[in-house]
């Protein structure tokens, strides 16, 4: 296991205490439920849910009837997502992998989906190629990054310019209602969709 693998390993048992991570509230779990269900294909859409953590969003999703395969590199990560889809009732699959070469089929997926992934990619064009590459040909992908206050992550700009390196379109839009985050935020939080 890697050093990073390990230190995310580490922040299992804590993980979802952040209220976007474990959506717990049910007011901030609606509001990722009406976020996403907004820019995804209608289920059962298989979906890729790159860097799934402890697999909120895997299970949110799998609970409205998508067919959802969430990757972490953290297995400790991977445990709590299987936990927490048992828990919910649903039906999700994990997988142990990295996210910068996930090892998934190619052109098996009509979403990719990641949330705060791409800006921790050690070679941010290779990993989204190598993302894209598991899309159907008429697939979509859905990104949820940032520029947080620690000077971490991607502005818009950055995010939009490489998505348009691979993609004929990126559409982005702000993430700044306190619904999505358990209450108000000050720094830069976004949706990019790319559908072709």
């Amino acid at each position: 296991m890697t050093s990073e693998a390990a230190y995310w390993d580490s922040q299992a048992d804590t993980f979802d205490d952040t209220a976007d991570h474990g959506l717990r509230d049910s007011r901030v779990r609606d509001a990722w439920r009406r976020l996403l269900l907004a820019h995804l294909p209608q289920a059962p859409a298989a979906i890729a849910d790159i860097g799934c953590g402890t697999g909120s969003l895997s299970v949110l999703l799998a609970a409205e009837g998508y067919a959802v395969t969430g990757l972490d590199f953290a297995p400790a990560m991977i445990r709590a997502a299987r936990a927490k889809a048992r828990a919910a009732a649903v039906t999700a699959r994990f997988v142990l992998s990295d996210a910068a070469a996930p090892t998934l089929p190619p052109g098996s997926f009509d979403v990719v989906l990641a949330r705060h992934v791409l800006w921790a990619m050690p070679e941010i064009d290779l990993a989204l190629a190598r993302w894209l590459r598991l899309l159907l040909p008429e697939g979509t992908l859905v990104l949820v990054e940032g520029r947080w206050s620690t000077g971490a992550g991607l502005t818009t700009a950055e995010a939009g310019r490489t998505v348009l390196r691979h993609r004929s379109d990126a559409m982005i839009t702000a993430l700044d209602d306190p619904a999505l985050w358990g209450g108000p935020v000050s720094d830069e939080r976004y949706l990019l969709v790319s559908r072709r």
